[in-house]
């Protein structure tokens, strides 16, 4: 059960990654955020005890950081869009 909630505190890290990388979008991860939550449930229930407490005490935590990993990706995305941006007016300018 360590390892789980371990785990569970990596999701901002690997969706951040994913998003990176050009693997998936953010569009793309905001469309299936319903599988996800589902998913978060049914991974909880395998993991751990059978008893509803401990299952929201991990699904939860993991819904809400896959949300937090959403969110910085798509802040980073327009950061490096708004870059970019930047830089083509300034190649332009020259």
């Amino acid at each position: 059960m360590f390892v789980a909630f371990g785990i569970t505190f990596e999701v901002p890290i690997a969706v951040i990654l994913l998003v990176k990388s050009g693997m998936v979008s953010v569009e793309k991860l905001r469309s299936a955020r319903g599988y996800v939550i589902v998913g978060a449930f049914v991974i909880a229930a395998v993991v751990t005890p059978p008893d509803v407490l401990s299952q929201f005490m991990l699904a939860v935590p993991l819904c809400l950081l896959f949300e937090l990993g959403l969110w910085v990706s798509s802040f980073m995305k327009k950061r490096e869009l708004a870059e970019a941006g930047d830089e083509l007016t300034q190649g332009n300018n020259e």
